[in-house]
Parts: C-alpha cells; sequence; structure tokens
C-alpha cells in the first residue's frame, strides 16, 4: 500500500505542477492578445499623427511663400 500512496502523492505533485504550468499559458497568451490590440492603436494613432504633420508641413510651406 505503501508505494500507491506515493504514486499518487507523485501523481498529485505533478498534476499540480501541470496544472499551474498550464494556466501561466494562459495569462501569457491573453496578455499576448491584449498587447497585440495596444499595438494595432498605436499604430493607428501614429498614422493618424503622420498625416497631421504632412498637412501642417503643407499649409507651412504654402503660408511661407
Amino acid at each position: 500500500m505503501a508505494k500507491k500512496n506515493r504514486l499518487a502523492k507523485a501523481a498529485e505533485t505533478i498534476g499540480t505542477v501541470v496544472g499551474r504550468a498550464d494556466r501561466k499559458a494562459h495569462q501569457v497568451v491573453k496578455a499576448g492578445a491584449v498587447a497585440k490590440k495596444e499595438l494595432a492603436q498605436i499604430s493607428k494613432q501614429v498614422e493618424a499623427l503622420k498625416k497631421q504633420l504632412q498637412k501642417t508641413t503643407k499649409r507651412l510651406k504654402h503660408a511661407l511663400q
């Protein structure tokens, strides 16, 4: 009976470790998805600022002529 008990404890420990690793992996994936969305938003903002800068530059050149 002692062997079964030790095996059961080892299996429980292994299961716990696997569960923790799985939970951590899910958290990392979730964080990656959030980061991807934020990066897309930042890219859109940069493009909008780029367009605004081009318009301002064009107006300034026209005003200086």
